[in-house]
């Protein structure tokens, strides 16, 4: 890496509630990377463990600046702390409006979305920085990587998806192929996503992929390991299901139950927040989603739209059902 590289600043923000068991290999992880310029930022989510105690620890090591709140759920405590993150005195704002516009020299160049029970490579935020620094234009950037299975006792299991077809505006609509923990973004991306946080919002992470796909870039580094991603036995994601236990899986969760109720409100609010500033291009595919009333010729129209959706055909057509049908 060049040296000027090694000056920007990296925030990692980090949520946790209820970490103590494998939090202390997370932190000591991330205090294990190559990359010089980070700074560790906690905000717990009200645990009732020893997870405090333990980052408490930490920050009396000065290896991590704790801020601790009220229970917001993850993805409000997520952005509580992007928003927090600059503060010196690791305090949280009285003035959420006021501190919106604030000034503050003490912002990263950089910021990593950390969950708290995984373990990172050690050049993972160099390896991020290196793809950073090659776009330094005034657009949201984000960089994400692969990423391998493990138990709870860090026994591997497989590799993560590769995700052939890649990143793209229309495929943040209905997917989040950018999950947090390998995700590393720039400032201006913070800067967009901070100047109204969304109310109706199915993660951090996938807010994040929305505004950069949108409105910048989305680099995506496949041939990268980045994290060991622990799968607790509470995991409830599929990644770590065979083949057939998969379908079964994404046919009762697209057509037994209303998960894109959820998506569907992300997409409307996405469109009051930021649908003037689309391209026209991505104007067209969002208008596509946020119409309050089914309409056959929309339905159609979606149905047969020329873009991937999603990254598998299985997920693909069962989408474009769910189009056709009104429940998207």
């Amino acid at each position: 890496m060049e040296s000027k590289c090694r000056y920007r600043k990296v925030a990692v923000l980090l949520s946790s509630y209820n970490g103590e068991r494998f939090i202390r290999e997370q932190i000591e992880s991330i205090c294990a990377q190559t990359y010089p310029n980070l700074t560790l930022y906690v905000r717990d989510d009200g645990s009732t463990d020893g997870t405090v105690e333990i980052l408490e620890e930490y920050q009396r090591q000065e290896k991590l600046v704790l801020l601790k709140g009220e229970n917001l759920g993850f993805i409000g405590s997520f952005f509580r702390l992007l928003r927090d993150c600059g503060r010196a005195d690791g305090g949280f704002a009285q003035n959420p409006e006021t501190d919106r516009t604030e000034e503050n020299p003490n912002t990263a160049d950089y910021y990593a979305w950390c969950d708290q029970d995984d373990i990172w490579m050690p050049d993972k935020i160099e390896r991020a920085v290196e793809w950073l620094e090659k776009d330094r234009m005034q657009h949201p950037v984000l960089y994400f990587a692969g990423y391998d299975y493990y138990d709870e006792n860090m026994k591997f299991e497989k590799h993560g998806l590769v995700h052939e077809r890649g990143p793209s505006f229309a495929n943040s609509l209905m997917d989040c192929i950018p999950l947090g923990f390998t995700s590393v973004f720039n400032s201006k991306a913070r800067e967009m996503m901070l100047a109204q946080i969304p109310e109706h919002c199915c993660g951090h992470d996938w807010w994040t992929y929305m505004v950069c796909a949108a409105f910048g870039r989305v680099l995506y580094d496949k041939e990268y390991c980045a994290v060991k991603y622990r799968r607790l036995q509470t995991s409830v994601s599929p990644g770590g299901k065979n083949f057939i236990a998969l379908q079964i899986w994404r046919f009762r969760k697209f057509f037994m139950n209303d998960y894109f109720a959820k998506i569907r409100e992300q997409l409307r609010e996405f469109a009051a927040i930021y649908g003037e500033q689309l391209s026209p291009e991505n104007r067209k595919i969002m208008k596509l989603f946020t119409g309050s009333r089914y309409s056959l010729p929309r339905a159609l129209k979606k149905t047969f739209y020329p873009v991937w959706f999603r990254q598998g055909l299985t997920e693909e057509l069962m989408v474009r059902v769910l189009f056709l049908i009104g429940r998207l």
